[in-house]
């Protein structure tokens, strides 16, 4: 019976061994089976792989009509980019040529000392050293009369078809010297400064000519970052309407800028772009693909590359509108010292707001000129302006931005927090002297 049981046992066990060796050989039938389909895809992957980076060379050479049709996305997105780089370069250059009439180079010219360098004998009396030095004579220097030198050079652009130029502040400091206006078609006259502004680098000129191409002036209200803008200028003050493409870097800048004959100046809300903006660029415009003219290019980083400022032509329209109906530049005057609140000043100063400008006094500025049209509407320090006329003053749209629409003898509504509450103010604006 033992035995018989061994036999049993040693039976079901090889009956074990041999499912278990048909299982196996099952899996490495399987495995071999997975290689080759494995390998079958590999091979077509590879195919197309070399259609995907060959087709255009097999079409230009005859190849399989089906190669059209493999990786159709792949070439209507080249034939797609291929287009729109097309497009936009047509942009630029139609308008760079619709534009280009309407800019301008101004030169600055004055009379200076004439110069000459001459040798003397420092000791002509003197016997045994005047001997000496006869061989070793110092230069010095005299003035031999005057003459009439370039000074300067900067851009500007034609805004009425009567002669009426923008341009910068800092490009006509100079109140001793003479402008000369170059035109693209490289006839030249010379020009008056009609007005300065006060507070910005901005400056209105006239020549005396009529039917002149004018710039479109666009909105820079509307301005978005990343767009892209062209700016054309007389770079180096030498090459006249060089033009340089770039995009918006940013919006509402402020730098510490310094000219010749108006030293050192802040400038606010700028345009920041990467477009060259280089010496003798300044006046000139920076343009929208619409060929509007977005912003009046001012000033370059120094110590970097592709860092260039404009200042937002809706400031210039101001201008320009207030010369034509006075002959000067005049700015509307409420009376106060204030900063702009932003979310960092309303952290810093407890602020229950972060938007709106806030009321400040220094050592010896009031907060509120006495006697101004604040003072006399009854606004203190400390009081919170929130709107103008029911328009939200915050940093997209500025106190500045929002004086722009309006003019001396105005009268406007002020929404004001004072310790939380909020008030109203009337006042009328009077001329910044």
């Amino acid at each position: 019976m033992e035995d018989d049981t061994l036999k049993q046992s040693t039976n079901s066990n090889e009956g074990i061994e041999k499912d278990r060796f048909a299982q196996h050989h099952l899996t490495i039938h399987q495995v071999i089976f997975i290689t080759i389909l494995l390998t079958f895809i590999i091979s077509i992957a590879t195919t197309l792989s070399i259609i995907y980076y060959f087709s255009d060379l097999l079409e230009l050479s005859g190849g399989p009509a089906f190669i059209q049709t493999v990786l159709p996305v792949r070439e209507r997105t080249t034939r797609e980019i291929n287009e729109k780089i097309l497009r936009q370069d047509e942009l630029v250059v139609g308008v760079v040529k619709e534009a280009s009439p309407s800019v301008v180079s101004i030169i600055a010219s004055k009379d200076v000392p004439l110069v000459e360098q001459y040798y003397v004998n420092p000791f002509p009396d003197d016997p045994f050293f005047g001997e000496f030095f006869r061989q070793f004579q110092i230069p010095e220097q005299r003035e031999r009369g005057m003459e009439k030198r370039e000074v300067s050079a900067g851009s500007g652009f034609i805004v009425s078809g009567d002669g009426l130029i923008v341009t910068n502040k800092h490009v006509v400091a100079d109140t001793d010297a003479e402008y000369t206006v170059f035109f693209s078609d490289g006839s030249k006259t010379s020009a008056t400064v009609l007005a300065r502004d006060p507070f910005q680098d901005l400056a209105v000129l006239k020549v005396e000519k009529s039917g002149l191409a004018v710039a479109s002036l666009g909105d820079s209200a509307r301005i978005d970052i990343g767009q892209s803008v062209i700016a054309i200028g007389n770079a180096l003050g030498e090459y006249s309407n060089t033009v340089s493409v770039g995009i918006v870097s940013g919006l509402g800048r402020s730098i510490l800028a310094y000219g010749e004959g108006v030293g050192s100046e802040e400038l606010t809300e700028l345009i920041q772009t990467d477009a060259a903006i280089n010496p003798g660029n300044s006046g000139g415009p920076l343009l929208n693909l619409r060929g509007e003219v977005i912003g009046i290019n001012v000033a370059m980083a120094e110590g970097a590359e592709n860092i260039g400022f404009a200042i937002p032509i809706n400031r210039a329209k101001r201008d320009v509108e207030s010369v034509k109906s006075t002959g000067k530049i005049v700015y509307p005057f409420m009376g106060i010292r204030y900063v702009s609140i932003t979310k960092a000043i309303q952290e810093d100063r407890n602020l229950p707001v972060d938007y709106g400008v806030l009321l400040v006094e220094e050592k010896d500025a009031p907060a509120v000129v006495p006697e101004s049209p604040a003072d006399t509407a009854g606004l203190k320090n400390g009081d919170i302006i929130l709107s103008i006329d029911g328009k939200i003053v915050d940093q997209s749209n500025t106190l500045l931005d929002i004086l722009q629409d309006y003019t001396v003898g105005n009268k406007i509504l002020l929404k004001v927090l004072r310790e939380k509450q909020e008030l109203s103010f009337e006042l009328t604006l009077s001329e910044r002297k």
